[in-house]
């Protein structure tokens, strides 16, 4: 951005200047399928949710900065145009690798439950969980963002570019504007709840309530102050300041569902550096996150029990029933043992060892279904209880390789789709409190993802890095979708490893798989027609659309290649 096009901006912004900035002088519904976008390069690659993301980052990328600096500048664009997935009223995690210290680092931005929260929090009067939505709606739904500490992190420990720089492409779209993108005007119609937020409404619909029309221009000069504000004083004013301030004051605002977020719970916030949870997978070293993700250990589960399928037809009812049962296995671990494990004990290298791993497996029977899995028995100190959240799938996935090698998979997320509705300075918030389990206890027994002061909820957020037999990284992956996002990536990746299908091919399969529930299959694709060959094996049948947004690079010979998810508007960059 030139000098003075910058100062252009600045004064486009400083003419409705609100009082904060003189204070502080600083899951989704499907919409449509398109061809699989790849594209190659020998230099670097970028995969983003959005075009105008993905250009962002070889923006950055083409001079010079790192995959840190691309995924930042990409980050805060995603933030504008495709706000019902991620932003920096949310959080997520990042894996990343590093060239020159050939080493990969794993970040935790995941959001934290205010010091006020208990774990009846979203029990109703009469001692029953809420319905989703009278939880989500509001206030009460709200954790302390985690995504400004996370980028500020990450760009600490792997940036190169300046500062500012990073904040340029998306403060040119929020000055200027952005066209409406088919996906988000079918999103803002679908909505129920949005509309009613004011600022929300004052930004994407028309006086009648209806979302602007494909194409208009999107003004947000609202998110161009927070920008400039970032850009210039760093990630530090978002926790201890106005826009903190403003957040708790909306937070606890809300007529029919306030939370209890205190200005306190911003301060005391801060992301983890975490160790990755790899595993020998397929003939690759396969990682992920740890909790309280359960991305990294499911996936790594699901491909040890699915690990027969290598060379088998892809879409064969035989396959899928493997599939769907591995599935059942993981998520029945999942939903028992896995949460913050600030907050329980987390039996992670058990559930990973290898002789229990071949104990599980042997529970999948080739002429049958399971049915629904128990989770298997591992001496704890503390018994547990088992219970799901309704985790949502509004989240966005970015993977960057820069000319260096830097590598960065990074899964972001507000959890559904326009997080809790509450739009303050010109980004959302997130609901993310809402995948604690809203049951506290089993049977008499603990829920291990139950609310508690300050935990961080469990994920299935599954941002992976594979690395070949040599120690190179041969792919990055992941996605947004919601707990299904364990079955997108691991399907994924043996598409990758087990049955040698370039990025297209992989991220354009039809979905299938369990979350230790029914049977899913992908509706309008050819694995529908499997269903009469499932249940003859004794799987109850859902045909469900399946809202993935992969993004996949993987290294082929001297190049990089790059895939976009059908499903969505993502694209892939590279030179």
């Amino acid at each position: 951005m030139t000098m003075i096009k910058t100062c252009l901006l600045l004064l486009a912004l400083l003419a409705g200047n609100p009082a904060w900035a003189e204070r502080s002088s600083q899951p989704e519904a499907a919409s449509g399928v398109a061809a699989a976008k790849e594209a190659r390069g020998r230099l670097f690659m970028a995969v983003t949710a959005n075009p105008l993301a993905t250009d962002a980052a070889v923006e950055i990328l083409s001079a010079g900065g790192t995959a840190a600096d691309a995924a930042i500048a990409a980050q805060l664009v995603l933030n504008l145009v495709e706000p019902q997935s991620s932003g920096l009223g949310g959080g997520g995690f990042v894996l990343y690798h590093d060239a020159r210290e050939q080493r990969l680092r794993a970040y935790d931005g995941r959001e934290t439950a205010p010091a006020a929260a208990r774990p009846e929090r979203f029990l109703g009067a009469d001692g029953k969980p809420l319905p989703f939505f009278e939880a989500a709606v509001g206030g009460r739904s709200v954790g302390v963002p985690g995504l400004p500490a996370l980028l500020d992190l990450v760009y600490r420990n792997h940036g190169r570019t300046l500062w500012p720089k990073l904040f340029a492409p998306a403060l040119r779209l929020a000055v200027e504007g952005f066209p409406m993108s088919p996906r988000l005007h079918k999103l803002l119609a679908e909505d129920r709840y949005l509309r009613d937020d004011p600022a929300a409404r004052r930004l994407y619909y028309e006086a009648d309530g209806k979302p602007k029309a494909v194409g208009s221009k999107i003004v947000n000069r609202e998110f161009g102050f927070v920008l400039l504000a970032l850009a210039q004083h760093g990630m530090k004013i978002f926790y201890e300041g106005p826009v903190a301030r403003d957040i708790v004051a909306a937070v606890r605002a809300q007529a029919k569902n306030p939370g209890d977020l205190s200005e306190a719970d911003f301060s005391a916030y801060r992301p983890l550096e975490r160790e990755p949870l790899c595993g020998e997978r397929l003939g690759h070293r396969v990682c992920g996150m740890p909790p309280p993700s359960s991305g990294g250990l499911a996936v790594l589960q699901t491909l040890t029990f699915a690990e027969e399928l290598a060379g088998k037809a892809p879409l064969a009812a035989t396959t899928v029933h493997r599939f769907a049962e591995a599935g059942r296995l993981a998520f029945a671990d999942r939903a028992r043992y896995l949460a913050d494990p600030a907050f329980v004990e987390v039996p992670v290298q058990a559930l990973l060892d290898p002789a229990y791993l071949a104990a599980r497996k042997m529970l999948i029977r080739g002429d049958a279904s399971m049915g629904r899995a128990q989770a298997g028995e591992l001496p704890m100190k503390q018994s547990l209880g088992e219970a799901a959240a309704p985790e949502l799938p509004a989240t966005s996935h970015l993977s960057i390789v820069d000319t260096e090698g830097n590598a960065i998979s990074c899964t972001t997320s507000i959890e559904a789709a326009f997080g809790s509705r509450i739009m303050v300075h010109g980004f959302l918030l997130n609901n993310q409190l809402t995948d604690f389990s809203f049951r506290p206890e089993e049977h008499g027994r603990p829920v291990a993802n139950r609310a508690e002061a300050g935990k961080r909820p469990l994920s299935s957020m599954a941002p992976t890095v594979i690395y070949g037999s040599e120690g190179r990284v041969v792919a990055l992956l992941g996605s947004p979708g919601g707990s299904r996002i364990i079955n997108y990536v691991a399907m994924t990746a043996l598409g990758l490893l087990a049955w040698n299908l370039s990025p297209a091919e992989a991220v354009a399969l039809p979905h299938f798989g369990s979350r230790n529930g029914p049977t899913e299959l992908e509706r309008g694709t050819s694995v529908e027609a499997l269903r009469p060959a499932l249940e003859q094996l004794g799987h109850a049948v859902s045909v469900q659309d399946m809202t993935s947004g992969l993004s996949v690079i993987q290294r082929r010979g001297d190049d990089w290649v790059g895939a976009a998810d059908p499903r969505r508007e993502g694209t892939a960059r590279g030179e």
